[in-house]
């Protein structure tokens, strides 16, 4: 049997392509671990990578445009276009049988390929860029991939099919570009035809039926000297086959072209937030009204953030950020979309049995019903595009010495250094404060981190100090239930006057897609409430719904480094924050020119935040 080949180009074009895209598939797939309801990849743990998995993924996605770009120039300097053609007589196989109908399916196979390729690289830079980066896009970008694995399956099966085995390894066995066939002459092939058919039948000169010949002979395609006229401008010129070697060369050439145009876009296109100068008379009140003179001529800086829990079933919120400045405090005014005020943080409802705690994740680290709406601004020097990959690493168990995680998804630590973390919550922050903390290197689990109790957080932990707000229950372990349950026992403290507590909680919805009502307050205070008893519990009704968390005291320490204030009001956030441009805390970034940030949203979720691809530079004025 003859051995099929495969001209040097197609093949190193080819393997180029399955390298990059098996990069950019394991990576992404490590990276869609974080996705909502996507934690079923992790059971592929064992093959996706652990470390770099962004750097990689980005690094991947490039080459592939650059095969992409390579591929049609090469097609069209190289004359092969016919392997992926599709006209009138390849749409006319399908309704035959065998190779026809074979090779029609082949050549759709490859556009439908091209297409979800297309849409796979458009849809990957739309996300990447921050362009749009919403569920519609995420959508087509996950679906994209998967289309782009069938493919990759039935695409070995019909080249099996077309050819066996020989047709298989003939993607091994590289041959020279063949030099393309001589273009037929459509003026002489009438001509040859039309002398044949004039020439008398018992002529000793005329050719069989089988003999006749549909090339020009030898005669007819050189005339004489002097009936040679000159080739019209613009007519089509013979292809050299010398020029015709080279089109892997001139492909290799707009790939990287291509490519480093690019990397060069990513480079010069930063997405900045300038942090404007004001008079200190000027600096805003922290009420959360957006109303304030400073704001009012500062050019918010907006992205879409997606790929979070709940928003409506999307995922995405559209984030706004304005930034001022007095020379000693910097003030940050972020807006954001969200349909329900979230106010329930894991609240306690007493049943015959005794009291519940109403969740659907607390026990795992993954609370993404009765948890309160929450926003957090990340600040780091590392000068890199990829800003979040020192600081996130996906997968169940990143740290091989440090127990795997209860929800299946990833840990927030660094290598070296801190990262500054700002984190308000809707209930837990009522005071005035914003919770103060940082990611830095990995802690050491506590016994109940290891026995899988409670979630080990890897390197997230509060800055040195103290909150004032806590939960209103304690967390025991349960022999009964195996290693990985927990139960939830009394409540730490009970309200004073219950009818005060339940007034105050505004409409009691319990269920957790309603926001709450204007003016509802979900925690208790230490003034409000008094230490459990059984005494008082026995007076409490069954059916009444107390809160899940409890304000009191002061932050303290750096911990008390930010102060806020928030208002929500038709479907918007709005979160007023002010910082010392310089804390002299070695937990916390200073705010100047060349910091990165980093902003996510939660809608009534623990872990389940959106995010964005490429960070935010700071510039201060």
């Amino acid at each position: 049997m003859r051995q099929r080949k495969t001209d040097y180009g197609t093949i190193i074009l080819h393997w180029t392509f399955v390298a990059a895209f098996a990069v950019a598939l394991v990576t992404g797939l490590r990276i869609a671990t974080e996705t909502p309801d996507r934690t079923w990849i992790n059971w592929f743990d064992l093959v996706l990578p652990r470390d770099s998995v962004w750097v990689a993924h980005m690094q991947a996605a490039i080459v592939l445009v650059a095969v992409a770009i390579g591929y049609i120039v090469y097609m069209l300097r190289s004359g092969l276009g016919r392997r992926v053609q599709v006209d009138r007589v390849r749409l006319r196989g399908l309704f035959r049988r065998g190779h026809a109908r074979l090779g029609a399916v082949i050549a759709l196979m490859y556009w439908i390929f091209f297409i979800a390729m297309s849409g796979l690289l458009v849809s990957g830079g739309l996300l990447y860029f921050g362009f749009y980066s919403g569920y519609d896009v995420a959508m087509l970008h996950w679906v994209g991939t998967w289309v782009i694995l069938a493919f990759v399956v039935l695409h070995v099966l019909t080249q099996y099919r077309s050819g066996g085995a020989s047709q298989l390894l003939r993607i091994f066995r590289p041959a020279p570009l063949p030099a393309p066939p001589p273009r037929l002459d459509a003026i002489e092939l009438l001509g040859l035809l039309a002398e044949q058919s004039a020439r008398p039948p018992e002529s000793e000169h005329a050719a069989a039926p089988h003999e006749v010949s549909l090339q020009p002979r030898a005669d007819m395609r050189r005339p004489a000297e002097s009936d040679r006229t000159p080739p019209k401008a613009g007519s089509a010129r013979p292809r050299n086959p010398t020029l015709q070697a080279n089109a892997f060369v001139v492909a290799a050439a707009a790939a990287l072209t291509g490519a480093s145009l690019l990397v060069a876009t990513d480079r010069l296109a930063v997405d900045t937030v300038h942090i404007h100068r004001i008079n200190p008379a000027d600096a805003p009140v922290l009420d959360g009204d957006t109303s304030d003179r400073a704001w009012r001529g500062v050019r918010p800086f907006s992205l879409l953030t997606g790929e979070g829990g709940n928003f409506d079933g999307k995922g995405e919120t559209r984030i706004e950020i304005r930034a001022v400045h007095d020379g000693t405090y910097a003030y940050f005014l972020f807006t954001w979309e969200d349909s329900t005020r979230s106010l329930k943080q894991l609240p306690l409802i007493k049943e015959a049995d005794g009291w519940h705690l109403l969740h659907s994740g607390f026990q795992v680290g993954d609370e993404h019903q009765y948890n309160e709406d929450k926003f957090s601004v990340l600040l780091t020097t590392s000068d890199v595009t990829l800003a979040g990959g020192r600081t996130f690493h996906p997968g169940p168990q990143p740290i091989a010495s440090a127990p795997a995680t209860m929800s299946g998804r990833g840990l927030h630590y660094t290598a070296a250094g801190y990262a500054d973390v700002w984190q308000w919550k809707a209930t837990s922050s009522a005071a005035g404060w914003m919770d103060d903390t940082h990611f830095g290197p990995p802690l050491n689990p506590t016994p109940m981190q290891t026995a899988n109790v409670v979630p080990y957080k890897g390197g997230f932990a509060p800055d040195p100090g103290t909150a004032n707000y806590r939960d209103n229950f304690t967390v025991e372990a349960d022999s009964t239930g195996g290693p990985r349950h927990s139960r939830l026992v009394a409540p730490l403290r009970l309200p004073k006057v219950v009818a005060a507590t339940t007034d105050a909680l505004g409409d009691i919805d319990l269920d957790p897609t309603h926001g709450e009502s204007d003016g509802a307050r979900w925690f208790m205070t230490e003034q409000d409430s008094t230490l459990y008893s059984t005494e008082l519990d026995a007076r409490i009704p069954i059916g009444t719904v107390i809160p899940g968390v409890i304000l009191g005291g002061e932050f303290s320490g750096d911990r008390a480094d930010i102060r806020c204030a928030s208002r929500w009001a038709s479907g918007l956030w709005a979160l007023e924050v002010k910082r010392r441009l310089d804390t002299t805390s070695e937990f916390d970034v200073p705010i100047r020119s060349g910091v990165r940030m980093r902003v996510a949203a939660f809608d009534h979720s623990q872990i389940r935040h959106t995010r964005h691809v490429r960070p935010i530079r700071i510039e201060v004025e």
